[in-house]
């Protein structure tokens, strides 16, 4: 159970980090504007949901934790 807590606060940490970076302007300029991504601008309102963006963040992730699974055993 402590291993879980440990790895559980890496990828907090992680998580925390992929943020600041992507939040201080460093993220690819296509991410969030894939085609796909639903985006509906009116005069007063906006509605944006990047769909294509989060199956392709979560296949890419997905990836990295197997592989990083791989490694540990």
């Amino acid at each position: 159970m402590r291993e879980l807590g440990k790895f559980i606060v890496i990828i907090g940490v992680i998580a925390t980090l992929v943020g600041l970076v992507m939040w201080s302007g460093f993220a690819p300029r296509w991410l969030g504007r894939l085609p796909g991504d639903i985006r509906i601008e009116r005069e007063n309102s906006a509605f944006y949901f990047p769909i294509v963006t989060c199956i392709v963040l979560s296949i890419v992730l997905s990836l990295l934790l197997s592989i990083f699974s791989i490694f540990r055993r």
